[in-house]
């Protein structure tokens, strides 16, 4: 039988969805790239905003008019477990048993029996996965952590995530190796709360980054998001000393105002944020820091806004992913008294992307005429499309091969993005 994979949200669902792809194609069952003409349907649902609900739900009533076999697991339905019950699905989980839909998808061809399981527990076990590559990715994710215990007061994940835990460190290292050997040279390591990963009383993540950047086929090793509470002395020394780490760090301000940042529940104040921001470019003077920021949390005045303008401002990044505060029922925000309008919400959403769009287009343009290298992800018969180690679109006007590494010299910059000349006539060798 032939499905399809509907993936929603962040990175953790990319390699969950990639983990399920890969089962399913070791039990002879054939993928299909659209929906249509496929027999099963798999949506990995995304819960962060209440527009990230509504979409998944949207995905999964469409699936049902399709009268395919329906398959929903994810954040979605885990926070919404009677909305989606009355919806009758085939197969319905939440975050837990992923690594066996492939067994639950062959129990229900066989029997024909619906199936819904959730677990109540907010204490699990790490769930192995294990991807051995990526077909449709240059580079490789690896979810090493999962859960989180913060309890931020605007997020839902904690409860549908449940509580932090981590990947066996050894098994980490070999899934990363089987993945280089399989032709990836840049791994992303990924998790709810990647800074967190810490598996045993020995390692943590540092250890984890120090172990794996002796594979010598692995070129460039980067983090999704760490939390700037993370960047301890350890970390920070692994940075400096670990040429395979990029020099591109995603780090979540949330809100450039301390009294925000309090309700919010965040672990720090903004004079913590920025001498780790200063010590960090200290290390890597062309780092790339791009962050997120939440506009219009209950209590934020204009002028509790417009502190948090200057602050990223001054923190000059390279981009800023802004969210408007989206209204999670069950979290502490959401009970707040002084809710901001939405119609403020979104005026303020468009100021701070207008500056974010400034901040990186300066970025970008800081790059003419540099030499830097370039992996290269897209290619057509006259142009390649790469990302250099922070993270810039590099477009080549030749085809040159995939996934292999480049060095290029910036010639400007148009449309976000650089346009580059191949500096050698060889490609990057790996022995």
């Amino acid at each position: 039988m032939k499905f399809n994979i509907i993936t929603l949200g962040c990175k953790v669902n990319a390699y969950e969805s990639e983990t399920i792809k890969e089962n399913l194609l070791k039990n002879q069952f054939l993928y299909e790239d659209t929906p249509e003409t496929a027999d099963i349907i798999i949506i990995n649902t995304c819960s962060v905003t209440n527009m990230a609900d509504n979409k998944s739900k949207k995905m999964v009533r469409r699936a049902k008019r399709l009268g395919k076999i329906v398959v929903v697991c994810g954040c979605s339905s885990e926070n919404n477990q009677s909305i989606y019950k009355e919806m009758n699905i085939d197969i319905l989980i939440g975050n837990k048993d992923k690594s066996k839909i492939h067994e639950l998808i062959k129990n229900y061809i066989k029997n024909k029996e619906k199936y819904t399981k959730f677990y109540e527990e907010d204490e699990l076990p790490f769930e192995d996965m294990e991807v051995e590559k990526f077909h449709s990715h240059t580079r490789a994710f690896v979810k090493i952590q999962d859960g989180c215990n913060n309890f931020c007061s605007y997020c839902i994940i904690p409860y549908v995530r449940k509580n932090i835990r981590s990947k066996d460190f050894n098994k980490a290292v070999n899934e990363i190796k089987t993945l280089v050997e399989n032709g990836h040279k840049e791994v992303v390591l990924t998790g709810i709360h990647t800074g967190s990963y810490h598996p045993d009383d020995n390692h943590d993540l540092a250890d984890l980054i120090h172990e794996i950047s002796k594979i010598e086929k692995l070129k460039r090793i980067r983090i999704s998001s760490i939390e700037i509470t993370e960047l301890n002395d350890k970390m920070l020394k692994e940075i400096k000393e670990n040429e395979k780490i990029v020099n591109h760090f995603h780090i979540p301000l949330q809100a450039g105002s301390n009294e925000i940042l309090k309700r919010m529940n965040r672990k720090y104040d903004l004079s913590y944020f920025k001498k780790k921001i200063e010590e960090i470019r200290k290390i890597k003077p062309d780092v790339s820091i791009t962050t997120d920021v939440i506009v219009g949390h209950p209590y934020e005045t204009e002028e509790l806004f417009l502190e948090t303008i200057k602050t990223c401002q001054e923190l000059n990044f390279s981009k800023i992913h802004v969210f408007p505060y989206s209204k999670r029922e069950g979290t502490a925000a959401s009970r707040m008294l002084v809710q901001v309008e939405d119609v403020e919400k979104k005026r303020r959403s468009q100021v701070l992307n207008q500056i974010s769009k400034e901040l990186e287009e300066n970025y970008y343009k800081e790059h003419i005429g540099k030499e830097i290298e370039v992996l290269i992800e897209e290619t057509s018969e006259n142009e390649s499309v790469g990302f250099t180690p922070n993270y810039l679109r590099v477009v080549l006007p030749k085809k040159l091969e995939k996934n292999e590494i480049y060095k290029v010299q910036i010639l400007f910059y148009q449309n976000n993005e650089l346009i580059a000349e191949e500096m050698k006539k060889k490609k990057t060798i790996i022995v």
